[in-house]
């Protein structure tokens, strides 16, 4: 038997009826017709009232319930968007409570999925960067042990080709130590007032013979003068216009030129590296400070680096209570930005 707000209004007003019909029996002189007036008046309003009663504050709400559980089972996020006025209600109240645990277990659950998604990406990640320098030194090795190692020649090239995929590996490793470090809070940033044209001179000379084997030009822009004072952490800071600018020697075509510009924005210091190299596509804009990311898969390790660059620049600067800005346009350069206080 379906048992809803009718049938249940039903058989309440009918009993109601009866039972009042029933005591108006008792009084004496009272006819028939007043019985059967009574008994219609007090089954219409009991039914009625009684009706409204459970529509409105059992039943409806109720359904409501049964609507969340169904979207819940069906992963629609509709019900997240509930208006949570007060109410008398002990059931309103209920799905209420419901909406909230329902909203909070839902995003657990997609937080959950997507650090299951980042694990297995990262895993399979770290473990195809590792796998290649140990096999290259690898092959290095035994090829050495199988008998070229008597060739003097070939020993020292296959020696400093093992070296080479050994510190490859050393970086991979110390740039993986730096990011967890600074995830977990181990690394804290030291602030001081420094001269930020003088430390990107220092980075300048130290690529200075990665810009000069493709002919680049690295610059600073017309008008900007020593000193360029800012408040930070130098040594982070650093490494941050370090991966800046190797990142843009490493992009930009052959005989181009990188731009270095210090602007000042009221109390902080815009800090821009500008390249005319390739381009970054507008969908890989928003993934390229995720680790291990590479823009042309094919290419990557053509151009070295760990993959893990740009993610330390992000954590650096966020760390920094600021963040890096990218302009991009395919085949005509890109523009890193972050923003420095004046020391």
């Amino acid at each position: 038997m379906l048992i809803n707000s009718r049938v249940l209004a039903f058989l309440l007003a009918i009993s109601i009826s009866l039972v009042t019909t029933a005591f108006l029996s008792l009084v004496e002189d009272v006819s028939k017709t007043a019985l059967l007036v009574a008994f219609i008046i007090s089954f219409a309003a009991a039914y009625l009232l009684i009706k409204i009663i459970l529509d409105f504050l059992i039943f409806n709400e109720v359904n409501k319930i049964y609507d969340v559980l169904d979207k819940i089972k069906s992963k629609d996020p509709s019900f997240l968007d509930l208006n949570k006025k007060s109410s008398a209600n002990p059931f309103r109240k209920i799905n209420v409570e419901l909406y909230s645990y329902a909203t909070i277990k839902q995003r657990e659950i997609d937080e959950l999925k997507k650090m299951e998604a980042f694990r297995r990406e990262f895993i399979a990640d770290v473990s195809h960067e590792l796998k290649t320098p140990i096999f290259s030194a690898q092959g290095f090795v035994h090829t050495l042990l199988d008998g070229a190692i008597e060739d003097k020649k070939v020993r020292q090239k296959f020696l400093r080709k093992a070296a080479k995929s050994l510190d490859g590996l050393d970086m991979l490793v110390q740039d993986l130590l730096t990011l967890s470090q600074m995830e977990t809070g181990q690394i804290k940033m030291q602030y001081e007032s420094f001269n930020i044209y003088e430390l990107t001179q220092e980075v300048i000379e130290q690529l200075e013979g990665k810009s000069q084997k493709k002919a680049i030009k690295v610059n600073f822009a017309e008008g900007v003068s020593n000193p360029v004072f800012v408040r930070a952490d130098q040594q982070r800071i650093y490494q941050v216009m370090l991966n800046l600018l190797s990142n843009a020697i490493k992009y930009t075509k052959e005989e181009g030129e990188v731009v270095i510009n210090f602007e000042r924005e009221e109390d902080n210091i815009i800090i821009s590296v500008e390249d005319n190299g390739r381009g970054i596509p507008e969908e890989d804009i928003n993934r390229i400070f995720e680790r291990f990311y590479r823009v042309e898969k094919s290419r990557s390790k053509d151009k070295g680096g760990t993959g893990l660059g740009l993610a330390i620049v992000k954590h650096i600067l966020e760390a920094h209570d600021t963040k890096v800005e990218v302009m991009s346009e395919v085949d005509k350069g890109s523009v890193f930005s972050f923003k420095l206080p004046i020391g």
